[in-house]
């Protein structure tokens, strides 16, 4: 809180005998109280979302409605931060869509659409994924692995929402792709 100090201003009247210096005080100043807005939630988990890790209660049922309403919400957080880049993307090409005269400029131009462009074909693949995975909560498969049906597990779906496999099925797959592929 801030202190204010009253000033104090001599003014000499003018008597017809005498000069008397009065004290007069000035108006203090108001205090105006500033309210700082509270800071916006980190991100927290992963860089998709602002939804903290789902923590279980104990003795609490693997994919209960409180775990698939909290996936349904980092799914669909994802998806729309994913629609907002792309919105953004289409922006900056019609925008940034300028010819130059310099052949070197106009290729690095390219290159950088070019890039962009494949960004966003990968994230609207991801973005099919969410729905597929939005569509498994619905029937309730979400959260099982496709190839044994063990459960995947809740810290390998907040590290990625979109898994089909648990981490052994996964692992063996990516084994596999490595010796068929050298």
């Amino acid at each position: 809180m801030a202190k204010t100090k009253s000033a104090t201003t001599k003014k000499t009247v003018k008597n017809t005998t005498t000069k008397k210096t009065v004290a007069k005080k000035a108006p203090a100043k108001k205090v105006v109280k500033k309210t700082v807005a509270k800071k916006a939630p980190q991100k927290i988990a992963n860089n998709k979302s602002k939804i903290a890790p789902y923590k279980s209660k104990k003795n609490e049922k693997y994919m209960s409605a409180a775990m698939k309403r909290h996936f349904v919400a980092v799914l669909l957080l994802w998806k729309e931060h994913l629609i907002d880049e792309m919105q953004k993307t289409f922006d900056h090409l019609k925008t940034k869509g300028e010819t130059y005269a310099d052949p070197v400029d106009r290729a690095s131009q390219e290159e950088e659409f070019a890039f962009e462009l494949r960004t966003r074909d990968r994230e609207r693949k991801l973005i099919s994924k969410i729905a597929v995975s939005l569509e498994k909560i619905k029937q309730d498969d979400y959260g099982w692995c496709d190839a044994c049906g063990d459960e995947i597990g809740i810290k390998r779906l907040e590290a990625r929402p979109t898994a089909t496999h648990c981490i052994h099925c996964k692992t063996l797959d990516e084994i596999k792709e490595k010796q068929l592929n050298g």
